[in-house]
């Protein structure tokens, strides 16, 4: 018999059935970071765990910082061919070994579409130097898909704010590109809490520079590929550092090639001092490039083609010139005589100038000095650019010409890109300069630092490493020469002379913004990453 509470239990019976799927089925559609959250709230959002009773509270857990990625996809035209790719600009959060979130990293990366195997094609990891320089330059400059429009020779053009024109010499169609930021430039920040000291040293930047590429690779999926560092001035010493540390300890990560910009490896090449001429020597060729190419060697030197002319002023400074310093006050008076007159000749400084420099002329002088005549100062990053001071009878220039023309158009076209083109939204100043100072050189107290024997190192370990240098000519912050004795000390024995390459630019520090410079360096380091690849 069916009474009515029987019906009415059989009813309550199936209305609880269905609630108990209901819920079930809920909590199973819920994203797996949310019932993560039901279960331990204190692990995600921060705060603490809920304590059992009778226990003390455990550890509050901070809130991770979030990682802030845009992907976006384009196509350029190269050598009349399209070129489809996706570019990734985004932060990775690097982590210490027991997990604590240390800083977000800031890049941009290029990876080209039309590949169907990546263990095929290589990646390229960038930064510029400093220290404390964002990767704006190679990236705006040189290597990224769209750069910033400059004159022919380097001058800003137009007027600000900065513009963007497709970069017909980027290495894309070479390599996949990931262009880093170290931590206080760009957008890169240590987290909450975090000092950012800790990341503004030769050894900490290494370090942490190292852990990033590693970290890339790994969320990317790059092991398998071919793999480059591309490091510009100060970037020079973190590249040879990093074929070092990515090589040895728990990476373990052997490198293609390491291209080194405008090189300096060993200090000791740049800092003049007392006691220290090798500077003095080794600046004397890049002075002779910047007098030839403002006119003021003799006639016989000014037929000449600039490479004759500076084969010439590299023997002189290493031979009669080293000589003479390395004699001090035990020079005799005719000899001293024919080498001021030698070094007049291959500066075009006046003769009674070099004497009462005895024989030592800083770089600083050398800007001011040479075009005084005409109330003119040259750069420092770039000989062929003029500029005035107020003070004309002043010993040093008030500022660098040529950094200023170049730096100009840069910072609003970088943000204007990333925000527009790549929808990158970040509110944080973008660094182009970052406060890093004081930088640490712990390392190497009461040394020079030289990062010359570590990238040798490198390459005796690993016989596949391969080396390529470019030089800008004008380059008066890491002179060419200084570079050439670098490498001539470096590898004694000669084992690897076949595998570094040597490239010379008629431009300066930042030889990309030259456009014959800038098409040369492609080609060059095009057939460099294809060789030091080792793929077809």
């Amino acid at each position: 018999m069916n009474s009515p509470s029987l019906k009415r239990s059989s009813l309550y019976l199936m209305l609880a059935v269905f609630l108990l799927i209901g819920l079930t089925a809920a909590a199973i559609a819920q994203p797996p970071q949310q019932r993560q959250e039901r279960r331990d709230p204190a692990l995600v959002q921060g705060g603490q765990a809920p304590a059992a009773a009778g226990q003390p509270a455990p550890k509050e857990y901070p809130k991770l910082p979030e990682e802030n990625v845009s992907v976006t996809n384009h196509v350029i035209t190269l050598g009349g061919k399209p070129l489809p790719y996706t570019a990734v600009a985004g932060t990775l959060l690097l982590k210490a070994d027991d997990g604590r979130p240390r800083a977000n990293v800031y890049f941009t990366a290029y990876f080209r579409d039309d590949v169907k195997d990546k263990t095929q094609r290589p990646m390229a990891f960038i930064f510029n130097g400093g220290p404390g320089s964002a990767s704006v330059w190679l990236h705006m400059g040189a290597f990224g898909p769209r750069k910033v429009l400059l004159a022919e020779d380097g001058n800003a053009l137009p007027g600000p704010p900065g513009r963007l024109v497709d970069n017909e010499f980027t290495l894309l169609d070479a390599t996949d590109m990931c262009f880093i930021d170290p931590v206080s430039t760009g957008y890169s920040r240590p987290v909450s809490g975090e000092s950012a000291s800790q990341f503004h040293g030769y050894t900490e930047d290494i370090e942490a520079v190292g852990d990033f590429i590693r970290l890339f690779v790994t969320r990317y999926e790059r092991w398998a590929s071919p793999k480059f560092v591309i490091g510009e001035s100060y970037g020079t010493p973190r590249a040879a550092g990093l074929s070092g540390y990515l090589q040895g300890g728990s990476v373990g990560m052997y490198l293609n090639g390491v291209v080194l910009i405008s090189a300096i490896l060993n200090f000791g090449t740049a800092r003049s001092a007392p006691m220290n001429d090798l500077p003095n020597i080794l600046f004397l060729p890049t002075y002779t490039a910047d007098a030839w190419y403002h006119k003021k060697l003799p006639a016989d030197l000014l037929a000449k083609d600039l490479a004759a002319v500076l084969e010439e002023s590299r023997a002189f400074a290493l031979q009669e010139y080293a000589l003479a310093l390395l004699k001090g006050n035990t020079l005799d008076p005719a000899a001293k005589e024919a080498v001021i007159r030698k070094i007049a000749r291959y500066t075009g400084l006046a003769p009674k100038f070099i004497e009462n420099a005895n024989l030592r002329i800083s770089l600083g002088r050398f800007t001011k000095e040479l075009l005084r005549d005409e109330r003119h100062t040259i750069g420092r990053l770039d000989g062929r650019f003029k500029g005035f001071d107020l003070d004309a009878a002043g010993e040093t220039n008030g500022f660098d010409p040529s950094n200023a023309v170049i730096s100009g158009p840069f910072p609003a076209a970088l943000n204007s890109y990333l925000r527009t083109e790549l929808k990158y939204k970040n509110d944080t100043p973008y660094a182009i300069s970052g406060n890093v100072r004081p930088w640490s050189y712990n390392n190497v107290q009461n040394q020079y630092l030289n990062t010359a024997e570590t990238l040798r190192g490198a390459m005796a370990s690993n016989q596949f490493l391969k080396v390529f240098v470019a030089n800008g000519y004008y380059d008066g912050a890491t002179p060419f020469f200084a570079t050439e004795y670098t490498f001539f000390q470096t590898d004694l024995g000669g084992d690897l002379k076949g595998r570094v390459k040597m490239g010379y630019y008629e431009a300066g520090h930042m030889m990309y913004i030259h456009k014959p410079s800038h098409a040369k360096l492609k080609a060059d380091l095009a057939e460099f990453i294809k060789d030091a690849s080792g793929v077809k």
